[in-house]
């Protein structure tokens, strides 16, 4: 009999150091060296925080409201054109609570290959059933939708995938959904404050309104958080019946008054992400013309399992920039290359990315200036030169 309850843990973590996918806390950037690993893409988590009270002291339903939670939910319902919108503490809780409070069992829900975690757990504490449909393919999604049995239904995919960089065919998953009588399910953690008209997301891009839009106050918004936005009746639901929001302190109503501060500042100064939207541009040109190939897997076009040990594979589009390597021990390779030349990011690995599938992932924010993009590209080109030079040697 075993006397370690936890003398296993130590055996798996040895697999995992052998698997090149143990993870440990990175090092903080060195003086004069640059991130680009933050999602603070608008550069206004550095900001110092409004004056509000630091906790909520207890679950909303109790005695945790405070006037910063309305107002937060209030403008971004606004913003987003919604009737309303609930607070959670973390994007994760906002899924998980989100998704197993609107799906429970004797539902379908159809979850896109690739969806976060946080929506992975959801689905499973729904107890619905659930059917994971390829990255981006809307034709398995109907058929799916199509087949069930179920009379309730919904599709849940991200508007923009944090790995890939790319994102669904959001007109054509609404007109799924509308077709087989399914709820739409985005969550646009990734994308709001960057992407769509004013920074509004891909939905408001794509003229599609979902019947659950998530979104995260701690990427842009430079807070911490999230939400769940819709119709009034599903406010309502959630703050009934969503675990993660009643079984859990309010948010905290600094991060709240953050958040709304921040909200004001992009619908005020637009060149924040204008400025980047622009270096993403400049850092994905930059990069191919050092070597990079440009793919995509949206739609399994392209398989980070096919990416070549001989060329970097460049994905998606818009701020962050994936560059498939393959293997985790090249990725952390890639990684401490690149921090040797004052360029910090961090190696991707499974099971964060699919297996064959490890790369280094670029954010581009507003804090980043052109010559900082100018010498992230020099240094991939660097490191690029070094790995050829090495392989040939």
């Amino acid at each position: 009999m075993p006397t370690d309850p936890l003398e296993h843990l130590a055996q798996q973590l040895e697999h995992l150091e052998q698997q090149g996918l143990r993870r440990r806390a990175a090092e903080p950037p060195e003086a004069g060296a640059l991130s680009f690993c933050s999602n603070d893409y608008l550069g206004l988590g550095c900001r110092p925080a409004p004056v509000a009270a630091s906790g909520a002291g207890a679950s909303r339903l109790i005695a945790g409201e405070r006037v910063e939670h309305r107002r937060l939910e209030r403008a971004f319902a606004t913003w987003l054109g919604v009737e309303d919108a609930l607070a959670f503490t973390s994007g994760y809780a906002a899924n998980v609570g989100t998704l197993s409070g609107v799906a429970g069992a004797g539902d379908l829900i159809v979850s896109d290959a690739l969806n976060h975690a946080s929506l992975i757990d959801g689905a499973r504490l729904s107890r619905a059933r659930v059917v994971v449909a390829p990255h981006g393919d809307v034709d398995a999604v109907a058929r799916a939708l199509a087949e069930r049995s179920e009379a309730r239904a919904w599709v849940v995919v991200e508007s923009y995938f944090s790995m890939d960089a790319d994102g669904p065919d959001l007109v054509a998953l609404r007109r799924t959904c509308d077709a087989h009588g399914a709820g739409l399910y985005v969550d646009e953690a990734h994308a709001l404050g960057v992407l769509g008209p004013q920074g509004r997301g891909r939905c408001a891009e794509a003229g599609v309104v979902p019947d659950v839009l998530v979104g995260t106050l701690g990427k842009s918004f430079g807070s911490q958080g999230a939400f769940a936005a819709g119709r009034t009746v599903l406010r309502d639901w959630l703050w009934n019946r969503a675990r993660s929001f009643v079984f859990s302190t309010g948010l905290a109503p600094v991060c709240a008054a953050a958040a709304v501060r921040s909200l004001h500042l992009v619908i005020e100064q637009p060149d924040l992400y204008v400025s980047v939207r622009a270096r993403s541009a400049r850092l994905r040109a930059g990069l191919v013309a050092a070597g990079a190939v440009v793919g995509s897997t949206l739609g399994g076009a392209t398989s980070p399992q096919g990416a070549s040990d001989e060329v970097p594979r460049l994905l998606g589009f818009g701020h962050i920039v994936p560059v498939v390597l393959g293997t985790p021990a090249r990725a952390l390779w890639w990684a401490e290359r690149l921090r040797a030349l004052a360029v910090q990011v961090l190696a991707i690995r499974p099971p964060t990315v699919p297996a064959g599938g490890a790369r280094i992932r670029l954010t581009v924010t507003a804090q980043h200036s052109d010559e900082d993009v100018d010498r992230a590209i020099e240094a991939f080109a660097s490191v690029l030169r070094t790995e050829r030079g090495e392989a040939g040697s």
